[in-house]
């Protein structure tokens, strides 16, 4: 497992000018099966309503960027950002991961930064980090206002239903055994967009740049700062999503026990298949149900400033709720 000796090697992709603290947090698990490791986190901004954003499948922190540039410059705000174990600055334990375990590790952090108020946090989990934040709620349901449950899904006692659809499975397969950095960032691209809003022009844009070109830049500029990521990383975060399952008993527990829980989900999806979110919608009756058109799987970043928008609706939503006294979870 290897381990970073010191700051210095920690390249960001973050604007360090809102950056109020970083550093490894050490996790220490008592499953007997897992190696104590370290998670890499930055925290933006300082303010009073605190959000964690837990990102997905073998992606780092820097996924968050225009989520966090958003937060962090409004003074109301901090953000929590962390990599997962198994990728970026974090370290790769030896397997197998469980979307538990990832949650145990999310727990851990919160708790070293201090972070454990009674509702003082605002949750927002993207594919698997969503699936992480129903392992979390199931745990902390009283620190948390409200939760935002991304392209995520329940998952299924049987691991082979967790599979992703044909294009996603095979677009990863293909990534995993492609070397060439331009090569996997087209076949990443090509997944997790669709393909019109890929070879569409930006608005405004002076040079007629269309978004491929633009996302093309930004995803080869984020890997010169990201740290690569290990086969054992990469295999044991995969195996955590399949083996993924949250009943409905739980996730009734869950959405009766958050002030404001919103499920959203992108109508072109090739990761995990809209149909995912609307059976939570179905075994979450609270929850607000969000479908958004011509939408891929990395909504946040084809998005940015609606997704940041619909996080700030679901908290101030949620606040309301609490300030309501009609709220008794």
């Amino acid at each position: 497992m290897a381990k970073r000796e010191s700051s210095e090697d920690w390249s960001s992709f973050f604007d360090p000018t809102t950056r109020v603290r970083r550093g490894l947090c050490p996790v220490t698990l008592q499953d007997g099966i897992t190696e104590s490791h370290a998670l890499y986190f930055e925290q933006h901004g300082s303010g009073p309503e605190k959000i964690v954003l837990i990102m997905g499948l073998n992606s780092t922190s820097f996924s968050w960027a225009p989520q966090v540039d958003y937060f962090a410059k409004n003074p109301r705000y901090s953000v929590l950002v962390f990599d997962n174990r198994g990728v970026g600055h974090s370290e790769a334990p030896r397997g197998p991961y469980t979307t538990r375990g990832m949650a145990d590790d999310v727990l851990k952090l919160l708790d070293y930064v201090g972070w454990n108020g009674k509702r003082s946090l605002n949750i927002v989990g993207l594919s698997l980090g969503g699936m992480i934040a129903l392992e979390l709620l199931d745990r902390i349901p009283e620190r948390v206002i409200s939760l935002l449950l991304a392209v995520t899904t329940a998952g299924s006692r049987l691991p082979w239903n967790n599979v992703s659809p044909w294009k996603g499975t095979s677009t990863l397969t293909r990534m995993l055994l492609d070397k060439d950095p331009k090569n996997i960032v087209r076949l990443a691209m090509e997944m997790i967009f669709p393909v019109e809003w890929l070879d569409a022009k930006i608005d405004g844009d002076a040079e007629d740049q269309t978004n491929r070109e633009a996302m093309r830049q930004m995803l080869l500029a984020r890997r010169e700062v990201t740290r690569p990521q290990t086969t054992m990383g990469s295999m044991s975060q995969m195996a955590a999503a399949l083996m993924h399952y949250v009943s409905p008993e739980r996730l009734h527990k869950i959405s009766k026990s958050i002030p404001k829980v919103t499920v959203l989900t992108g109508d072109e999806d090739n990761l995990v298949a809209p149909s995912n979110s609307l059976y939570l919608s179905k075994q979450m009756p609270e929850a607000e149900y969000v479908v958004w058109d011509h939408t891929g799987h990395a909504l946040q970043q084809q998005w940015p400033t609606r997704f940041s928008e619909l996080v700030e609706r679901n908290i101030k939503e949620g606040k309301e709720v609490l300030a309501s006294g009609t709220f008794d979870g």
